[in-house]
């Protein structure tokens, strides 16, 4: 098991990890050591175990923040992606064919359907 050496509110600590666990050690260290810092800026020095219990305190309440937010999200997603589904399912059902008429056909349209009608009937009987 590797030991790796690290640093919270500027004193140092030995911990064992697992292999390949030594970055994911740091940066947790580095999270807690951000809080540690934040503690001793606003409070000053403070014993060790003190420092570690608030720090880690800190941590734990951003942590349920989050969890909160995440869910909050997940649910949002759920309604959203069920909002989707039902309009999904909405478009897919056939519908009935729109049929659009055209009260008024302007003479001109009759007029010249009418001559085309006679041009074709002439080509027809010429041959």
């Amino acid at each position: 098991m590797p030991e790796v050496t690290i640093h919270i509110g500027g004193r140092s600590f030995e911990v064992a990890c697992q292999d390949g666990e030594e970055q994911f050690l740091q940066s947790a260290a580095k999270m807690l050591d951000d809080e540690a810092q934040a503690l001793a800026a606003q409070i000053g020095r403070l014993p060790e175990t003190r420092m570690l219990l608030m720090a880690g305190l800190l941590l734990a309440d951003k942590t349920a923040d989050y969890r909160d937010r995440l869910s909050t999200a997940e649910q949002e997603i759920k309604s959203l992606k069920s909002e989707l589904d039902q309009k999904r399912h909405a478009t897919a059902q056939p519908s009935e064919p729109v049929v659009e008429r055209v009260e008024v056909i302007p003479p001109e349209v009759h007029e010249y359907l009418d001559d085309l009608a006679r041009q074709l009937e002439d080509m027809a009987q010429a041959y």
